[in-house]
C-alpha cells in the first residue's frame, strides 16, 4: 500500500504561482504513474497531469502553465502551477497506481492509490 500526502495548497491571486507537493509513504519505483487531479464543486474530477519515469503528461487546459516533477530521493512529486487562473480553482489530488502506462492515465478510476486533497483558490 502508498500512502500519499498533499501540501501547498493556498489562495492566491490570477496570474500567480502555487506549488503543490505530494509525499508517499514509502519509495515508489520507475514503473509508478504519478498522477494530479482536481475537483471543483459540483464538477467531476479531472485529469491534470501525470508522470512515469522521465515521461510528462498534462490536460491541454494547463499545458505551458504547469509542471510536473518527481524528487525520487525524498519520494515527493510536485505540481508547479503558473500563470493561474480562476477556472483552475480546486481541491487537487495526487494519485498513484504501481505501473507504467502510456494511455490510461487520464483516468482517476485507474489509480488505486489517493492522497486527501489540498485546496487550490484562484481570485480574479
Amino acid at each position: 500500500q502508498v500512502q500519499l500526502v498533499e501540501s501547498g495548497g493556498g489562495l492566491v491571486q490570477a496570474g500567480g504561482s502555487l506549488r503543490l507537493s505530494c509525499a508517499a509513504s514509502r519509495r515508489t519505483s520507475s514503473t509508478y504513474t504519478m498522477g494530479w487531479f482536481r475537483q471543483a464543486p459540483g464538477k467531476e474530477r479531472e485529469f491534470v497531469a501525470a508522470v512515469t519515469g522521465s515521461t510528462t503528461f498534462y490536460a491541454d487546459s494547463v499545458k505551458g502553465r504547469f509542471t510536473i516533477s518527481r524528487d525520487n530521493a525524498k519520494n515527493t512529486v510536485y505540481l508547479q502551477m503558473n500563470s493561474l487562473k480562476p477556472e483552475d480553482t480546486a481541491v487537487y489530488y495526487c494519485a498513484a497506481r504501481g505501473f507504467s502506462d502510456y494511455s490510461t492515465y487520464r483516468e482517476p478510476g485507474q489509480y488505486p492509490y489517493w492522497g486527501q486533497g489540498t485546496q487550490v483558490t484562484v481570485s480574479s
